[in-house]
């Protein structure tokens, strides 16, 4: 993890996910989940497996209708990710293919360029 203090993890809300986030999620899920967080955590920020995971957290979370007025946004990125992948409904298989379906959209996007309205990885 970065040099933040557990305070700053718990009160500091970003726009969008961070990935220096990624490796607390870890231990939330199964070994499925702990595996493919350790992997990716592993990686630089601008990775594409990383960009493909905060994307896929971007979509699980809510992130593009948070604002200052949402209580996750006043709760911080750091609980609310915790809170949406331990709430999660789904198996890990399900978030599992989620991020695949990130990192296949990810490589559509870098390969042909942006085409506004897809970048939804809704099931």
């Amino acid at each position: 993890m970065s040099d933040l203090s557990e305070f700053a993890i718990h009160a500091k809300a970003e726009l969008l996910f961070p990935a220096h986030l990624i490796p607390v999620l870890g231990e939330l899920r199964g070994p499925e989940w702990q595996d493919l967080v350790e992997q990716v955590a592993a990686l630089p920020e601008t990775h594409p497996d990383v960009l493909a995971f905060v994307l896929m957290m971007i979509e699980l979370d809510g992130c593009m209708k948070c604002n200052s007025n949402n209580y996750k946004f006043l709760r911080g990125c750091y609980l609310c990710a915790t809170q949406t992948v331990q709430s999660f409904k789904g198996t890990d298989q399900e978030l599992l293919d989620m991020y695949e379906k990130a990192k296949k959209l990810l490589d559509q996007q870098m390969q042909g360029g942006i085409v506004p309205g897809q970048l939804s990885l809704a099931i």
